[in-house]
């Protein structure tokens, strides 16, 4: 089979530009792109989402409408599609009662009720699209516990649709703490029938239905997004009661790295920051670090100081409550600290009270605003990821391109991405520390200082970070053997990392 023949059904709840909540979104935009580039033919999906008909994209729509079902009902749905720069079409599920709204999956008080009804929909009304179409797919790609059905579906309800035959999935795990879960009542709703398929070995989880497990045990191959993480998972300590199924499933687990869109990532040309800057031209950093003191209102004695920075959401997971642990000894350090997120209310009370108490030390902004992460990931000296766990992380391979050094907790991605730095032979792109405990990230986060103070060193390290390469080529190549692989009927032996 040519990669020109493939045909991949790409299938993401959410997806760049259109809509985004996290990472996922991030892979989702830019990974079809790199497949399509390599002479795959490939469709995406997602519901069409509030935010996309606020947004200024160029759609239209599909003259005819699906009928999906949904339990016992049978409704319609409307499609549109859009194009990427990229040339790759999306087409959207337009039902206005499930997707119209502020929010994709919830609001502060918690997961929508119908969350459920919303995604199996979704994953129907894909399914029926690409009959639709007369798009025979040779793979369904689908991410994360809200495509976790669609594997589950190709092996029940439509094994002998004559368009889906013979189809292969591919289910990626993006994070394994979003299992998708719900009572076993709701069952009924998503079309499988009960005898087959809620058992131990199927999408059974301790008496209810989980979405996520759906996608282990019945998609062709599993991945996630970094070979440590593929490794974790099967871990007691980071399964999040899975382990099991994926132990049982390891020789279908695979671990590919994210990529990078550089197209967007890069001090080159990146049209957010206040000056461009290069490996072999880098003045234009201190400019932007100087532009982002001023934006964030800190002192300008911190020119010649480090300048901390963190992009990220503002929890436990990601490590933050490590952070406001260390607040008053990282600052005891002549540093300044730059923050922007959202997230936990303590934690956000913690970092604003300690930027009361040191003015033009320490700078917040409260919410996501994506032209200030630039500035940031171009300003700062240092950026920081204490992660509990990490499945891949973007933001550190950013920070590399940017010569921003980061100082990571090794797990998941971040160990795979970030090689420790050793002053005497200068190799390494960054530092890490093991034990998830305030005193070895306040450690690791010394020696980034103690580099900084030695220009000659910090701008070694600096640079081999820009030089690092982790765009999506590699990825998507890793992706196209796994498509073919298991089109072939083997995944034992692919070759991916």
């Amino acid at each position: 089979m040519s990669e020109e023949k493939l045909k991949i059904l790409f299938l993401s709840p959410e997806v760049v530009p259109f809509a985004k909540t996290g990472g996922l979104a991030d892979v989702a935009g830019s990974l079809p792109g790199a497949l399509k580039r390599m002479g795959i033919d490939i469709r995406s999906v997602l519901p069409f989402y509030r935010t996309v008909s606020e947004g200024d994209f160029e759609i239209r729509p599909l003259p005819d409408e699906l009928e999906v079902p949904l339990g016992t009902e049978l409704l319609k749905a409307k499609v549109l599609e859009t194009r990427t720069q990229d040339d790759v079409p999306f087409y959207l599920i337009d039902r206005e009662d499930l997707y119209d709204r502020r929010n994709l999956y919830g609001n502060p008080t918690g997961d929508y009720y119908d969350n459920l009804e919303r995604f199996v929909f979704f994953a129907h009304a894909a399914l029926r699209l690409a009959e639709n179409l007369r798009f025979k797919p040779d793979v369904v790609h689908c991410h994360d516990w809200q495509t976790g059905l669609v594997p589950a579906l190709l092996k029940g309800p439509y094994r002998n649709n004559p368009n889906l035959s013979g189809t292969s999935s591919v289910f990626t795990i993006h994070n394994i703490g979003y299992q998708g879960i719900f009572p076993e009542e709701k069952l009924v709703i998503t079309g499988l029938p009960r005898d087959e398929f809620f058992r131990i070995d199927g999408l059974e989880f301790w008496g209810n239905i989980s979405l996520l497990k759906a996608g282990i045990v019945y998609s062709d191959a599993v991945t996630t997004v970094s070979l440590k993480y593929a490794q974790e998972i099967q871990t007691p300590e980071y399964g999040m009661g899975m382990e099991g199924i994926l132990q049982a499933r390891r020789t279908f687990l695979h671990g590919i790295l994210n990529g990078v869109d550089y197209g967007l990532w890069d001090p080159r040309h990146d049209a957010h920051i206040p000056a461009s800057y290069s490996p072999q031209k880098m003045a234009g950093k201190s400019r932007c670090k100087e532009a982002l003191l001023k934006e964030m209102g800190l002192d300008e004695s911190l020119k010649s100081r480090p300048l901390l920075g963190v992009i990220s959401r503002l929890d436990s997971q990601k490590g933050f409550d490590l952070l406001v642990e260390l607040l008053e000894d990282i600052l005891a350090l002549d540093v300044g600290l730059v923050v922007l997120g959202s997230g936990d209310e303590t934690i956000q009370k913690a970092i604003e009270e300690a930027a009361e108490r040191h003015p033009g030390r320490v700078g917040l902004f409260i919410g996501f605003n994506e032209p200030l992460a630039h500035r940031i990931m171009a300003g700062a000296d240092i950026f920081l990821i204490p992660s509990r766990y990490e499945p891949c992380g973007l933001t550190q391979m950013y920070a590399l391109r940017y010569g921003t050094v980061p100082v990571v907790r090794a797990t998941g991605g971040l160990e795979d991405t970030i090689v420790q730095f050793d002053p005497k032979t200068n190799k390494g792109n960054g530092f890490k520390f093991g034990p998830f405990n305030s005193k070895a990230f306040l450690n690791a986060i010394k020696k980034a200082i103690d580099c900084f103070r030695v220009p000659e060193t910090w701008k070694r390290l600096m640079l081999n970070g820009m030089k690092a390469d982790f765009s999506w080529d590699r990825s998507a190549r890793q992706y196209i053997e796994l498509y073919r692989s298991i089109i072939k009927g083997s995944t034992n032996n692919i070759k991916v990392s």
